[in-house]
């Protein structure tokens, strides 16, 4: 297993970036396909493709698809896990490895050819325990870019306490970083009941938006009307959900828009969120409004769904699309 700390990057490339991700629960993803899903038989399936995946890995590797950098910090243990450091620095990430208390995990996802439905099988995570947690905001604070960003996408492993965000948002609070937040489930309701160190971004979709305001959000204008009264209570500096094929509602304190996305054939939504997140923080970091940015990432998640499962965006599909993603406000 590397060390922690260990860079890894294409020969003459500085590891250095105003883009710092995190992932403390990667995965290998790995894709195939079977004629038809039944049970209880051998199911014959195609060569895998393998790639290395969790929140923020992917949220790197879509910025350096988009002629980006980002810099990753990866937790990882194991035969996977130095499996899933090997395709990272093959891709050219940079990566900071922190030791994972257990093997890397993997996830499945078998396409059927009959039906053309996708079946997602996803492992947990080896448990994590306090020292894993602490050794994870050092690293994350000794390598913070100074008035860059800092994107926390994934699910946290068994162990993590729901209020790791808060307290990386406080540790790295003297940097200068933005904190950017891609997260759903309890650790979101956490951070929505319990914020006491606001991010300067959170990101979530709208199903997990309506589950937290209780209620249908209907239209763009619904979300963006209940994304400012989770600003007006301090949750957030600002605020993103998505709303599937429309696009995404991008909420600040001076008002909200509606980033369209652009109208394409979908072949999956695998890596779409991700997509945007990368596209997103891409824009901001070239000294984009986040306004432009919010537009940006919408390009990013619109390329992402043409492309076959763990490819996400490619940069090319993604100027080509910029022009169909509108700015509305609401």
């Amino acid at each position: 297993m590397r060390s922690v700390g260990a860079n890894i990057a294409p020969k003459g490339e500085a590891t250095v970036s105003d883009i710092l991700t995190i992932t403390l629960n990667p995965a290998l993803d790995i894709n195939t396909e079977t004629d038809k899903v039944v049970p209880d038989v051998k199911l014959r399936c195609t060569e895998p493709q393998v790639d290395p995946g969790g929140g923020g890995i992917n949220v790197a590797r879509a910025i350096r698809h988009m002629g980006g950098n980002a810099t990753a910090i990866v937790a990882a243990g194991g035969h996977n896990g130095n499996r899933l450091l090997d395709l990272l620095a093959s891709e050219g990430i940079p990566t900071i490895t922190i030791p994972s208390p257990g093997e890397t995990r993997a996830s499945v996802v078998v396409n059927c050819k009959e039906t053309g439905l996708q079946y997602r099988y996803v492992l947990p995570g080896p448990p994590w325990e306090e020292n894993h947690v602490r050794l994870a905001i050092t690293t994350t604070v000794q390598n913070a870019p100074k008035d860059g960003l800092i994107i926390l996408s994934g699910s946290q492993p068994p162990g993590v306490p729901l209020d790791f965000e808060e307290s990386l948002s406080a540790a790295i609070s003297h940097a200068g970083a933005r904190l950017i937040v891609d997260t759903s489930g309890p650790a979101l309701r956490r951070i929505v009941e319990d914020h006491n160190s606001p991010p300067f971004l959170l990101r979530s979709d709208d199903e997990e938006a309506e589950g937290l305001a209780g209620h249908k959000l209907a239209t763009p204008a619904d979300t963006a009307a209940f994304s400012r009264g989770l600003i007006e209570k301090g949750v957030a500096q600002n605020i993103i959900f998505a709303r599937g094929s429309e696009g995404s509602v991008l909420t600040t304190p001076e008002g909200s828009w509606l980033a369209t996305a652009a109208k394409v054939e979908v072949v999956s939504k695998v890596g779409a969120g991700d997509s945007y997140v990368g596209g997103f923080a891409l824009s901001l970091s070239r000294g984009n409004s986040i306004q432009e940015a919010a537009r940006y990432g919408a390009a990013a998640a619109s390329a992402a769904v043409t492309t076959e499962a763990t490819q996400l965006c490619r940069g090319e599909d993604v100027e080509r699309l910029l022009p169909q993603c509108k700015l509305i406000e609401l």
